[in-house]
């Protein structure tokens, strides 16, 4: 199973480790794209903070983060799965998964991000500041600059079994599942039971929760079909659409009563 997660906003503080080391980031096929990225976005930051901020799109209250992003170099570097915070993450609660749920999250779980491309939670990052709607001044749209890198590398990334695709628009933007990928991937969402509408803290909570599930259960997922009975048995409601076309991503909608 590989689960693609977005970011938070928010990431905790980069703490007193050693700096990045980009040569040891999963994924190493895409180093070329994130250095051309870090690049970019250090020289940035590091020249006219009112320019960097309107190009980050950031209020003056978070005019700090481009100083962050300045000394991305530099900085001290922890696991990603520490670095992101906010609701999902929060439900998550990768710290207190046991031991073998700590190991399947390892392989399993994907972070998209605009800077990294996409990191696994035990790769060593620093704190940023780096949305994948950005359009730096001159990569262009991050979300553009991210298709090419991904569509090589991802298709090897998935494996042979389920794709659980739990980004938001602007990461799914990054890599779209094609082909006989596409047709083992699921992607989510989780409504309001009564209004049938997406709430957005409790769609990010319910991911969470969600994801920690299966990450403790344990149970191997070739596919779709074998989610959707997974997520039953864990006592979510789940109603699923299969693909009208071979070579598309099912559609799941999880539904829930109550918002927390």
């Amino acid at each position: 199973m590989l689960v693609l997660l977005p970011p938070s906003e928010g990431k905790a503080s980069s703490g007193r480790g050693a700096p990045l080391k980009p040569e040891s980031l999963s994924l190493p096929g895409l180093a070329a794209a994130r250095e051309a990225v870090l690049a970019e976005l250090v020289d940035l930051c590091s020249g006219d903070e009112d320019k960097a901020r309107e190009v980050l799109g950031l209020s003056e209250g978070l005019r700090g983060e481009v100083a962050k992003n300045a000394a991305l170099r530099t900085a001290g570097a922890r696991p990603a799965g520490e670095i992101y915070t906010g609701v999902l993450y929060d439900a998550l609660d990768l710290a207190s998964l046991d031991a073998a749920a700590k190991k399947r999250a390892a392989r399993s779980l994907l972070v998209f991000s605009g800077l990294w491309g996409a990191v696994r939670v035990t790769d060593r990052i620093p704190s940023y500041r780096c949305s994948m709607g950005v359009r730096l001044p001159g990569l262009g749209a991050l979300g553009a600059h991210w298709r090419g890198p991904m569509a090589e590398v991802l298709p090897a990334a998935a494996g042979t079994g389920l794709v659980l695709d739990l980004r938001s628009a602007a990461y799914a933007a990054a890599w779209k599942p094609k082909g006989e990928v596409a047709s083992r991937t699921a992607t989510v969402r989780v409504l309001h039971a009564p209004t049938r509408k997406v709430v957005s803290h409790f769609n990010k909570a319910t991911k969470g929760r969600m994801v920690r599930g299966l990450l403790t259960a344990g149970t191997t997922l070739a596919g779709p079909g074998e989610l959707v009975e997974a997520l039953r048995e864990l006592g979510y409601e789940v109603e699923a659409e299969a693909p009208a076309k071979a070579g598309q991503a099912w559609a799941l909608d999880v539904l829930v009563t109550e918002v927390h």
